[in-house]
């Protein structure tokens, strides 16, 4: 009996993971990356700093987080305690079992796709009601839709935008904003469009996604290629390091 318990309370921890997974899909996150996020929370061995901050940012993902941390810490204990009761022959079997057909029975609702939507517009409603816009990440206040994309866009030297303005070369009726000019510490907002792009310049940009890929692509093939070659200068300076 007491090895039964342990089991069935395992299997209710996993059912918490996949609730806890599922919720965290319905915020917005990738469903990988969330149930990647759920098991380092429940089980308190640290998770990536550049995921963690997708937790972090989220007031809805921090109370989720906040539960699989308390969740976590009583989970150890009860599996401890069980362990204790093994030798003293006391169990609760009836109990922890009403407790795990709630929490199934609570998954298969969730995966529901009518209470998924219902779900996702309610929590979207009550980050729009409870929360100020700068407390929200940058991802659930501009890509409402599909193809909503951020460009960071590097100007390299035989760039064909060098010392040309944006109001040269983007039409009103395109879809792309500029958020700004980063030019080495200096921001620039005031006028962007009418500021001439220099080598080095770096372009945060709005818009559709394949307009922008598409009408950048020479800055994002250069970009890339310059990335790949700082990576291969640091494993080799990482191998030179390692030899005798």
């Amino acid at each position: 009996m007491g090895y039964a318990f342990i089991a069935l309370y395992i299997g209710i921890i996993l059912l918490v993971v996949e609730v806890c997974t599922a919720l965290f899909v319905l915020t917005g996150l990738d469903k990988h990356v969330a149930r990647f996020q759920v098991i380092s929370i429940l089980t308190a061995t640290g998770f990536t700093t550049g995921e963690s901050e997708l937790i972090i940012a989220h007031p809805l993902r921090r109370r989720l987080g906040a539960f699989l941390i308390l969740f976590g810490v009583f989970s150890l204990a009860v599996i401890i305690s069980a362990i204790s009761g093994i030798l003293q022959k006391s169990f609760h079997m009836k109990e922890i079992g009403i407790v795990a057909g709630i929490m199934g029975a609570l998954l298969i609702i969730l995966k529901l796709p009518t209470v998924q939507k219902k779900l996702s517009d309610r929590l979207h409603i009550k980050l729009e009601e409870d929360y100020n816009l700068e407390d929200l990440p940058i991802k659930d206040v501009f890509l409402q839709q599909e193809n909503d994309f951020f460009a960071d866009i590097h100007v390299h030297e035989t760039s064909r935008f060098i010392g040309k303005p944006f109001e040269e070369f983007i039409k009103g009726e395109e879809d792309i904003n500029v958020l700004f000019i980063r030019r080495g510490d200096v921001i620039l907002r005031q006028k962007r469009y009418e500021e001439e792009i220099q080598a080095g310049d770096q372009l945060l940009l709005y818009g559709d996604k394949d307009f922008l890929q598409d009408f950048f692509a020479d800055e994002i093939k250069a970009q890339k290629e310059l990335k790949e070659k700082k990576l291969e200068a640091k494993a080799h300076q990482q191998t030179k390091a390692q030899a005798p």
